[in-house]
């Protein structure tokens, strides 16, 4: 398997960072330099031997480099796109991390168009409520699922290769078109969170929120735990999946509308019936599952 001399990450966090420290478990990456606006964070990953070196400027950095993983929120992709854009090799990979494909996709076609052979869109399925370099770790790929987005002009050997090193991290690796990933993940991970998010502040728009917060246990806790998730990059989601985000919170809104009918006509059976379906679906589903992450 061919080994990165120079892996640069744009971006140096939980998700970047573990795929520097897997490469190198592996001893598959050769020189790692971090490269981000947080030179606390970057001191950090440099004291935890995330990266070898680090850098607050992402042009000079991928200078030489045969691998750029771009690990910060969609929003930021573009702009350091445009900039790192001159001074790629012509052989240089470019991948990316990002939660949404197609708005990603058509940065790599704005920003990248002489690099399109060598450009392979991906995100790996690895979230934590944790971030920054000091969450990145050896294992956060072992057994989980890495989706890859190949562009129309991404040549076939590139994508193996990019195959290769997600696997040799420990991931399964997974193929599909930019807009396939988008309808799915909206509808497993997108809404999920907005829905979190939504939820917590209808309770924190309650009378007595703090009062209902202090008696709060662990169905409560299960159920908001990843409204304690990043604001920017979720807002970036919401804003780049925005057409199969709305259709989703729709069905969603239907979904609710059904349920108060059922409650306001005290139809003990059917509500039943509309509780039973979802928690055999959900018993169902995590059989499979179990043990995993």
């Amino acid at each position: 398997m061919q080994a990165v001399k120079k892996l640069v990450l744009l971006g140096t966090g939980l998700i970047s960072g573990s795929f520097a420290l897997a490469l190198k478990r592996a001893r598959l990456v050769e020189q790692v330099v971090g490269v981000g606006r947080n030179l606390d964070n970057l001191q950090r990953a440099l004291d935890l031997n995330v990266v070898d070196s680090i850098s607050d400027d992402a042009a000079h950095a991928v200078v030489g480099a045969d691998l750029v993983f771009i690990g910060t929120p969609v929003g930021q992709m573009g702009a350091l796109m445009q900039k790192i854009a001159p001074h790629l090799s012509a052989d240089c990979i470019v991948t990316d991390g990002g939660s949404t494909k197609q708005d990603v996709a058509a940065l790599y076609q704005a920003y990248l168009p002489q690099q399109l052979a060598y450009c392979v869109p991906g995100h790996p399925i690895a979230g934590s409520d944790l971030s920054g370099a000091a969450a990145a770790q050896f294992g956060l790929y072992e057994g989980r699922r890495v989706v890859l987005t190949p562009l129309p002009e991404s040549e076939a050997k590139v994508v193996e290769q990019i195959r290769d090193w997600w696997q040799a991290c420990g991931a399964q690796v997974y193929q599909m078109s930019p807009l396939a990933h988008d309808e799915i993940f909206s509808s497993v991970s997108h809404v999920p969170h907005l829905l979190s998010f939504a939820y917590m502040n209808s309770v924190l728009d309650r009378y007595n929120a703090a009062e209902c917060l202090d008696f709060a246990a662990s169905g409560f806790r299960d159920f908001t735990r990843i409204a304690g998730s990043h604001p920017d990059m979720w807002r970036d989601i919401a804003l780049a999946n925005q057409s199969a985000i709305l259709n989703d919170l729709r069905a969603n809104q239907q979904q609710l509308q059904a349920l108060i009918d059922l409650v306001e006509s005290s139809d003990g059976v059917a509500l039943t019936n509309y509780i039973q379906r979802a928690s055999s679906a959900r018993i169902e589903w995590g059989k499979p599952l179990k043990g995993k992450k």
